[in-house]
């Protein structure tokens, strides 16, 4: 069971990476594709007094994340781990942020700026942030 487990999850990274890369003909997204840009950003919601409330994350979502990508965004919960500088383990529920949108020069200052944000009000040490192309349509 566990080897088909395993080979069942390369099969699924592997066709994930295929869709992932550009066609042969170069950045092609397909007939009904576009190429976007996939922002994703994990919170963690602990804090030295309790956590971030239900709340405190929708205004936060308001004022800073949909000011800045108002075409839509999605979000989910999650339980996380990180280590802190000092070497402990810390286990925590999570906010994940998924924004698609165009590319843009001023794409890393806004995302920056939500970080920095988040950090500043909810006392946080850190914000993961990746990013990367994709082929997408709505």
């Amino acid at each position: 069971m566990r080897m088909t487990t395993f080979t069942l999850f390369l099969i699924l990274l592997c066709g994930g990476l295929a869709a992932q890369a550009p066609a042969a003909s170069g950045d092609s997204c397909g007939p009904t594709g576009k190429r976007y840009m996939r922002t994703t950003l994990y919170f963690g919601t602990k804090r030295k007094t309790g956590s971030v409330s239900a709340g405190q994350w929708r205004q936060f979502l308001k004022d800073e994340v949909t000011s800045r990508f108002p075409e839509g965004l999605t979000v989910w919960e999650a339980t996380g781990q990180w280590r802190n500088p000092d070497g402990t383990i810390v286990r925590e529920k999570s906010k994940v942020l998924l924004l698609v949108h165009d590319e843009s020069p001023s794409l890393p200052a806004a995302v920056s700026a939500i970080i920095e944000s988040y950090k500043k009000q909810f006392d946080q040490q850190s914000v993961m942030w990746e990013t990367v192309r994709v082929c997408a349509s709505f």
